[in-house]
């Protein structure tokens, strides 16, 4: 079993090589002192020829690099050879390695761009995002208020800086027309914290950033690009923001992705300024910068000293409240990483098959070339030399592969940011040197996987074995392997196919989904606003009021109305409600998701009214609509109407009357049941409220038209995001379109390269017995025997790896339970019918080399022989 020693060629140790230079160099020596010299003499001069002993040395050594060079330059040759002589098999090869590494390759950049490499920002390690939170009453929204920031910057010893940011849409006004962008709100330390300075242009002073100091702006590489064309003297120029001109003092590099990717524009906030209470107004996004050496628990623990601290100082406020610390890439990426690692795990199954795959058609292949193995051993070759060129070919065939692979993975780069727009850093997925380096990795190992076991095994005959074996009409052997191998990528193909089919009948389900109200000729957008509007809202009530009575008025609009957050999309806005009549402490806490909305929310939305009544356009005392599931889990039956509840937590909203009941919509979410839901009346926008406007024909249609009507009533805001409501549901189910899509894709490769792979096994076992069934039928079996014969032996192998890929699937698909809805992991009409796809497809497969099987003629066989 030394054979692979001889695959390179062998360097001499350097005993061995010690060992000749003593040799050479006594012979030397004592032919100069036969020649009258001095035993001491002829030693110096025999050592001056040979140059020394590291001379000597580099000069075998360079004989060992040429004979080096020289056999893989002749194994390259002699690999170009044969892919020119056998160009079908050639380029089936080439172009199933090249999807399989391009579809692994685009998986893996989107892996290392969103979940391995650091975020960009210098020390990226050391960034955190903090949040406070109130573990009796949990809310996704843990924004910090200014005044605890600065508390918490003051008296804490294991972060260089923190430093908070809001963000909301504004309108720039500068050009001719309003245009909506995204403004950035920044407390101090923001360079400190993300230790990005603008270039050019220089950062905020301290004056800017003081209460009452002068406006000052930072834009992004990408606006200063669109909205000045990369105008070198932008440095002083104005925008004008809602009204208000604020000059330019840097630009922000290309290179800072802004958590938010939509800002283009960041101004300084003074540290400490709020609106209202200034310890329970909160709306600052927090991120620190960690200490050198620091690591997150230790954060955390003395973080959580200083609020239990504050929650002394102002029990009233701070009490309650506990600090969580995470890493910024972890809460970057979120939920991502389990669904990217799972896409990842399928497309490598889908290299695993394709490699399974080539193994057999190179099997086959070097079963082909017995007889020119054997020649080439006659002449003197070695095993190990034959076992070198044969992997020669399979690394050349594997190399273009993984080049032209490079271009599938080019493409599905712009396939993942298409289909998961919402996926965490998806813009920084691109190819670049790793995923080069990646993709040619993957030809080396896929040279080993799939060429040294057909290689080895093709060398192993003995000579005249292989010799003898020159007529293609003997009698075969069964080719277990092969028929193992192709077992093994039908069991594959199965476990590929039942993930996609769950992902399928998943998204069939949630179309069956009744939504609760009507999302068809449903139009929404947004208005620029800034939050310095909320302060007077009388004024936001005359604005809202204008704007609603606008779009009403509109030729083709049925109704419109207002809505904080989407009808039917997660807002994940749900808190306590405290029932100011009181509740039984044995009774469970009221928690409800929250929508604030305008009374013509329900029209609008074609939301049935259950009791009672909707909300009134006029004012008077504040009431709020519940739905059914809120009144059957906390009343059970009991009358809920003419009930004050009281939202724990926001500030913002009063006590307010139950004033009916609404149907149960499925406010969080298509894929999730109605939960408890008030709507509260609250007919004020205010930044982030989008607007629903019922048409009369196509939503998108009347685009145009409401945003001229609005520049009429409006010229200084601009109208933006205008999509129909149904495209909403889409981007919040992309992820799982996304996977769906991607699987669907793996699955029905695996599914095509199976059958390949049978056809081409088939295909190769009916070419060695030919003399069999010629013999079969010169003794009386009928054509169609011989066809149930060949038929029956790929049926057979698929039905095992069917067998096999269902323990499998069972297996892996519960890595899919929380990407289902409303089929289970094992269900099983879903796996039969993919058993009963597979078994389809494969008889189709296995029909053609059989019925070719059946036309052979005896005599003409039997005369070859």
């Amino acid at each position: 079993m030394s054979w692979w020693k001889s695959i390179f060629p062998k360097r001499a140790s350097d005993e061995q090589v010690n060992s000749e230079l003593r040799f050479h160099m006594d012979e030397l020596t004592e032919e100069y002192i036969a020649a009258g010299m001095s035993p001491e003499e002829a030693h110096r001069r025999a050592t001056l020829d040979f140059g020394g002993h590291e001379n000597f040395k580099e000069q075998v050594s360079d004989v060992y690099r040429i004979r080096l060079l020289d056999a893989t330059l002749a194994n390259l040759k002699s690999a170009f050879r044969f892919i020119r002589k056998s160009p079908t098999f050639s380029l089936t090869v080439i172009l199933t390695l090249a999807l399989a590494i391009g579809a692994n390759s685009a998986v893996f950049s989107a892996i290392d761009a969103i979940l391995l490499k650091p975020l960009p920002f210098p020390q990226a390690d050391q960034l955190a995002r903090v949040d406070q939170y109130d573990p009796k009453n949990p809310r996704p929204f843990n924004l910090v208020a200014p005044a605890r920031l600065e508390d918490w910057n003051r008296l804490n010893s294991t972060f260089q800086a923190l430093t908070g940011y809001y963000t909301e849409d504004v309108s720039e006004s500068t050009g001719p027309l309003p245009e909506k962008v995204t403004r950035a709100w920044v407390s101090p330390r923001f360079f400190q914290v993300w230790g990005v300075l603008p270039a050019p242009g220089r950062e905020f002073t301290p004056e800017e950033e003081a209460l009452n100091g002068p406006n000052a702006v930072l834009i992004s590489d990408r606006f200063w690009r669109r909205r000045f064309n990369v105008d070198p003297h932008v440095i002083g120029k104005n925008l004008r923001l809602d009204g208000q001109v604020y000059p330019i003092v840097g630009v922000m590099p290309p290179s800072f992705l802004f958590p938010n990717r939509e800002a283009d524009l960041w101004c300084p906030i003074p540290a400490g300024i709020s609106y209202g209470e200034p310890r329970e107004n909160n709306w600052f996004t927090v991120i620190g910068r960690l200490k050198p050496g620091v690591m997150v628990g230790q954060a955390r623990a003395n973080l959580a000293t200083v609020q239990a601290q504050l929650g002394q100082q102002f029990p009233k406020s701070d009490a309650r409240l506990r600090v969580s610390i995470q890493p910024l890439k972890e809460s970057t990426v979120g939920d991502s990483r389990r669904s990217l690692w799972l896409l990842f795990g399928s497309v490598s199954l889908l290299l695993l098959i394709a490699c399974t795959n080539i193994v057999a058609l190179l099997l086959s292949r070097a079963a082909q070339r017995r007889h020119e193995i054997s020649v080439r051993f006659s002449l003197g070759a070695s095993r190990g030399a034959l076992v070198a060129q044969l992997l020669t070919e399979t690394f050349l065939l594997a190399l273009i592969g993984s080049v032209l692979g490079l271009s599938v993975a080019a493409g599905a780069s712009g396939l993942f940011r298409a289909l998961a727009a919402q996926l965490p850093r998806v813009e920084e997925i691109h190819l670049d040197a790793r995923i080069v380096l990646y993709s040619l990795s993957c030809s080396v190992v896929v040279t080993f996987i799939c060429g040294l076991f057909p290689a080895i095994r093709g060398t192993r005959s003995s000579l005249a074995g292989s010799l003898a074996q020159t007529s293609r009409s003997q009698v075969s052997g069964r080719n277990p392997v092969q028929w193992l191998l192709v077992g093994v990528q039908v069991a594959l193909a199965v476990t590929l196919l039942a993930g996609a089919g769950l992902l399928l009948r998943s998204f069939q389900e949630l179309g069956r989904v009744s939504r609760g109200f009507d999302s068809s000729h449903i139009l929404t957008f947004q208005l620029s606003m800034n939050y310095g509007e909320t302060g007077n809202l009388k004024k936001l009530r005359q604005f809202t009021d204008r704007i609603l009575e606008t779009l009403r008025a509109t030729p083709g609009v049925e109704s419109a109305a207002i809505s904080v957050g989407v009808p039917g999309v997660p807002f994940r806005y749900q808190t306590e409600v405290k029932l100011l009549e009181g509740r039984s402490e044995t009774e469970p806490k009221i928690v409800a998701e929250n929508r604030f909305v305008s009374a013509s929310y329900f029209q609008t939305m074609r939301i049935p009214l259950l009791a009672g009544e909707f909300c009134r356009e006029t004012g008077g005392p504040a009431s709020v609509v519940v739905n059914r599931a809120f009144a059957d889990v906390y009343f059970n039956g009991a009358s809920v109407i003419g009930h004050h509840v009281q939202p724990v937590g926001l500030g913002y909203s009063g006590a307010a009357e139950i004033r009916g009941i609404s149907g149960d919509a499925r406010e969080s979410g298509l894929d999730h049941p109605p939960v408890p839901t008030a709507y509260w009346c609250a007919p004020l926008a205010e930044p982030g409220t989008y607007f629903l406007v019922r048409t009369r024909n196509t939503p998108m249609t009347m685009a145009e038209t409401i945003r001229r009507q609005l520049h009429n009533v409006e010229p200084m805001r601009s109208g933006y995001d205008f999509a129909p409501l149904e495209q909403h549901y889409s981007d919040a189910l992309a992820e799982n379109l996304l996977h769906t899509v991607l699987l669907s894709f793996f699955a029905a490769t695996a599914l095509s390269l199976a059958c390949i792979g049978l056809y081409g096994t088939l295909s190769y076992n009916v070419n060695l017995r030919q003399r069999e069934v010629g013999l079969r039928l010169a003794l009386g079996s009928l054509r169609g025997q011989i066809v149930k014969r060949f038929l029956w032996q790929g049926l057979t192998v698929c039905l095992a790896g069917c067998l096999a890929g269902l323990a499998l699937a069972v297996a892996s698909t519960r890595l899919l339970a929380g990407l289902l809805y409303g089929v289970s992991p094992s269900d099983f009409p879903t796996l039969v019918a993919v058993v009963l796809l597979v078994l389809i497809v494969a008889a189709a497969a296995s029909l053609l080399p059989s019925l070719r099987a059946s036309r052979v003629e005896p005599m003409q066989v039997l005369r070859e022989e």
